[in-house]
């Protein structure tokens, strides 16, 4: 990949395969930068954070495409996850210190699948304490590193299915589909407590967004070189292309 037309700005869509331990913006930056090479800053932005521990689909937008950021961002999303029941965290997810429970007899399989259909269609779901929701003026995560007390209210989130893949105790590995604005740590959380057990995630990994899939995905590393017109997909015309 490598600029080819200096003088024209990019615009469009690229979908990334977000590395583990890079922020969604560590992204944006490598792109960005590639992106900027022989032709001036080039616009980039995202559509839809994720967890630094997570992987998989980021989409972002260049240029005139970046006004579709809210429309992606709404978009169905489908996840892979492996949730651990044997311990709570901060975080909700393997960031923070294991908080462990005390399970004297694990959960059944039909005990697990129960507790998974309480969680899908409309439901009302608490973000997690360390997320991007503002909260008295600051970014939650903010106050919860601090150490602060957080205290988050219930938003009605869409899940529409969630599909058990394997449950080997205290492991649950799941297919998650999803509205926007739903949180798969609370999902974790929230399991663990409807089971009376821990739960938190030990992986997350975006397989799609709307009809943008990993088939389709870079590496930060692929646009090193460059990035050219050719590399981008156009605007499609249902979100305004």
């Amino acid at each position: 990949m490598q600029s080819q037309d200096p003088d024209k700005k990019l615009h469009g869509l690229l979908v990334v395969d977000k590395p583990a331990g890079w922020t969604s913006m560590d992204v944006v930056r490598r792109v960005r930068n590639a992106a900027s090479k022989g032709r001036g800053k080039q616009k980039v932005g995202h559509a839809g954070t994720l967890d630094p521990l997570a992987t998989g689909v980021l989409v972002l937008c260049f240029g005139r495409a970046t006004r579709l950021v809210d429309r992606l961002m709404g978009q169905t999303k489908v996840y892979q996850t492996t949730i651990d029941l044997s311990a709570f965290t901060a975080s909700d997810d393997a960031e923070m210190p294991r908080e462990e429970v005390e399970v004297a007899v694990p959960p059944t399989v039909e005990e697990v699948d129960t507790a998974l259909r309480a969680q899908t269609g409309l439901i009302e779901q608490v973000p997690p304490n360390f997320s991007a929701v503002h909260v008295g003026g600051r970014r939650a995560y903010q106050a919860a590193r601090k150490g602060e007390s957080v205290v988050l209210g219930a938003k009605q989130v869409r899940v529409d299915s969630i599909e058990r893949l394997g449950y080997d105790w205290p492991s649950l590995e799941l297919c998650i589909t999803c509205g926007k604005g739903t949180y798969i740590r609370s999902i974790a959380r929230d399991l663990g407590k409807l089971l009376g057990t821990g739960g938190h995630l030990t992986s997350l990994r975006r397989l799609s967004i709307g009809s943008y899939t990993l088939e389709q995905a870079v590496t930060p590393d692929d646009v090193m070189g460059g990035l050219d017109a050719a590399d981008i997909l156009p605007i499609p015309e249902q979100l305004g292309g």
